[in-house]
């Protein structure tokens, strides 16, 4: 458990959210881990519905490890079990997964929880719920449902402006790449989530820092952003 009153400040800051699995192919997983990390990726959340707890924990206490060498968060995705027995310091859940309510009382004190948004209602709900902490919306390349896609990024942009210190932080997710973050960043978007843009790159740290700057520039260029990066240290 990381129990600094910086968890809440770390996800308001945070740009860049990486999903990747267990690693149990890539002898690896220590170095590559640590390489996105220092290429900028501030939360890294593992999925792998094919491994076991067993490997699971230990992959989530590597990924611990390393994050606190560079601030960066880890989250465990949608088993409230394994970030109880953890301790983790985000829980990710799908969408129509548990609720959020129920999940935290499993969670330590200081535990902030995501919620995965496929749809306008979703992301009305999640913005609602008082347990959320933060949102994924998407999927913005590949998903088939009505509301998903660029529309729906620019609907949170709407609910839930990037700048408003009041709003909660969300990421844009699916698909996304280097070489279609522009059209996310035109969207509104300015935290996106990622798989295979660094998973499946031969150079993991190179690909986090190429999609971190891009995010960094951004920000810097909206004085807006950068009042609230101002406001959320203040906090």
């Amino acid at each position: 458990m990381t129990a600094l009153l910086g968890l809440a400040t770390r996800l308001g800051l945070a740009r860049l959210l990486l999903i990747t699995g267990a690693g149990r192919e890539r002898p690896d997983l220590a170095a590559f881990v640590d390489a996105c990390f220092a290429g900028g990726v501030d939360i890294m959340q593992l999925r792998d519905p094919s491994a076991d707890r067993a490997d699971l924990l230990g992959a989530l206490t590597l990924m611990r490890a390393a994050g606190h060498r560079y601030q960066g968060l880890v989250s465990v995705y949608e088993s409230v079990s394994l970030a109880e027995e953890f301790q983790a310091d985000l829980l990710h859940l799908p969408e129509r997964g548990e609720q959020a309510r129920k999940a935290r009382r499993h969670l330590h004190r200081w535990a902030l929880i995501g919620r995965s948004c496929h749809s306008r209602e979703q992301v009305d709900a999640a913005l609602a719920d008082p347990d959320v902490n933060y949102l994924t919306v998407g999927p913005v390349f590949a998903g088939l449902t009505p509301d998903s896609g660029l529309e729906l990024v620019r609907y949170a942009t709407t609910v839930a402006p990037p700048p408003d210190p009041s709003a909660k932080p969300w990421f844009a997710v699916g698909g996304i790449t280097a070489a279609t973050l522009d059209q996310v960043l035109a969207a509104g978007a300015k935290r996106i989530a990622v798989s295979r843009a660094i998973t499946a790159a031969h150079d993991p740290e190179a690909a986090a820092i190429a999609l971190k700057d891009r995010l960094r520039s951004a920000w810097n260029a909206d004085p807006a952003m950068q009042a609230l990066t101002l406001e959320v240290f203040r906090h």
